[in-house]
């Protein structure tokens, strides 16, 4: 039997700590590169555009359109742009041990989900306003808080015949591997799984 002292002991706690930190940062890496891949097949993220410019692409849409881009600010990745009743507000996305979710007042922060995608995040909110439910409180406007509905992407560029047909299987089809199809057209349809 051996006997350590404290110091090594300390020491070897310290290294498994500076690992496991090296792992959470490595894993939060992995996350937000694979949410950037599923990101850019959703055709409703437009990367690196201003507030203004995200102004400017939804004055003129009904209510409930909406985009998502990268966030101006730094503490954030991604901002969820979207016609309200009161005009076009922005919503930032955070990120944090691994989990995205909406960013709001302090109050509401512990009740918002969380999520392991972003694409996953946005469908849950867009289930929620087609369901009849309000996404969430968006900024508050001059008449105090206004609602938040997410119903319809606003398309970067026309998207593909191709991809829409697979959302609307996505949206119908309860399990893919269960369709009568070529296992090629399976493969398509679970490479993006969401029904937005």
């Amino acid at each position: 039997m051996t006997c350590q002292s404290s110091e090594s002991q300390e020491a070897i706690e310290d290294a498994r700590g500076a690992d496991d930190g090296a792992r959470t940062e490595e894993s939060d890496e992995s996350r937000v590169a694979s949410a950037m891949k599923e990101l850019r097949k959703t055709g409703w993220y437009w990367g690196g555009l201003t507030a203004n410019e995200a102004k400017e692409i939804l004055q003129d849409s009904s209510e409930g359109s909406f985009l998502l881009r990268d966030s101006s600010q730094r503490d954030f990745l991604f901002t969820i742009s979207a016609m309200t009743s009161a005009g076009p507000t922005n919503l930032r996305i955070e990120f944090r041990h691994g989990k995205f979710k909406l960013d709001s007042v302090v109050l509401v922060k512990p009740k918002l989900k969380q999520f392991d995608s972003v694409v996953h995040l946005v469908e849950h909110y867009v289930q929620l306003s087609r369901s009849g439910g309000r996404a969430a409180p968006a900024p508050p406007g001059p008449n105090g808080t206004i609602q938040l509905l997410l119903t319809r992407p606003v398309y970067a560029a026309v998207p593909s015949l191709q991809h829409l047909c697979r959302i609307s299987i996505n949206r119908s089809a309860r399990q893919v591997q269960d369709l009568p199809i070529p296992n090629r057209l399976k493969d398509y349809l679970t490479d993006y799984t969401y029904n937005v």
